[in-house]
């Protein structure tokens, strides 16, 4: 079926159109991986000689390897002179790349949402601050075949919360960011994809997101349907953003 034969529910609009792309991420929006990375962060803080609380995991959700290495030195009191951060990113890997093996959980609804989508015919992107190679082994699990790109933090000159990725995304697909509709749990991939200027649908998985411009809130991904994708995608600064379900 073609999108434009889909029939799109009144929703209080005269006209619609769907987003040009829907730019998804993948660690705690598709994947509930976050687990798996909380094991080995609370691992790689002990090494360090920090407790691993709450508020400074929540303030790592969603950021790049350096960005979040970085805040675990400073919660460490480690001096930047006596980091090591290329040894301690590399054990870090390793020891994801062990747990991504023992498989990796789905969030709920997030497979049949990939489905909803691309019956639209809606093109998806990958848009993760996961680096290639751990997201090359998270792949199988999700199916690569579903998106049109997958775009890594380190292929980006800075990662979430910076636009990069969304920017290099939009792109991809041929479209300016405001075109696209942007899926994040994280208020570090949430700032991102607002940064880029897309329009995001935020389904939060362990750490609360604020509200602003452009952000539609949504409990999770079950039940996704056409009306929540007509309803997230809109212009940012349009009127009412629409808090959860």
């Amino acid at each position: 079926m073609n999108r434009s034969d889909l029939p799109v529910p009144d929703l209080g609009r005269q006209e619609f159109e769907l987003p040009r792309a829907v730019l998804w991420d993948m660690d705690g929006t598709l994947l509930d991986s976050e687990k798996l990375w909380d094991v080995a962060m609370a691992e790689l803080a002990e090494r360090l000689g920090v407790t691993m609380t709450v508020a400074l995991r929540q303030s790592t959700l969603g950021n790049s390897m350096q960005g979040a290495m970085t805040k675990l030195y400073v919660a460490a009191g480690i001096a930047e002179a006596d980091r090591d951060l290329d040894a301690q990113a590399a054990w870090i890997r390793g020891r994801v790349a062990e747990l991504f093996a023992g498989g990796i959980p789905w969030r709920p609804g997030a497979d049949a949402a990939l489905d909803t989508v691309a019956s639209l015919g809606i093109p998806m992107v990958l848009v993760t601050n996961t680096e290639r190679d751990l997201t090359e082994r998270a792949l199988p699990t999700i199916g690569k075949h579903r998106f049109a790109h997958t775009l890594c933090g380190d292929e980006v000159a800075e990662g979430k919360p910076a636009p990069d990725l969304y920017l290099a995304a939009a792109a991809a697909v041929g479209a300016t960011p405001a075109q696209c509709l942007a899926i994040e749990d994280s208020p570090t991939g949430t700032e991102a994809a607002t940064a880029a200027g897309c329009p995001v649908l935020v389904v939060p998985s362990d750490a609360e997101v604020p509200p602003g411009p452009g952000r539609t809130f949504r409990d999770g991904l079950l039940g996704l349907d056409i009306a929540d994708v007509v309803t997230a995608w809109r212009p940012i600064g349009s009127a009412g953003d629409s808090v959860g379900h």
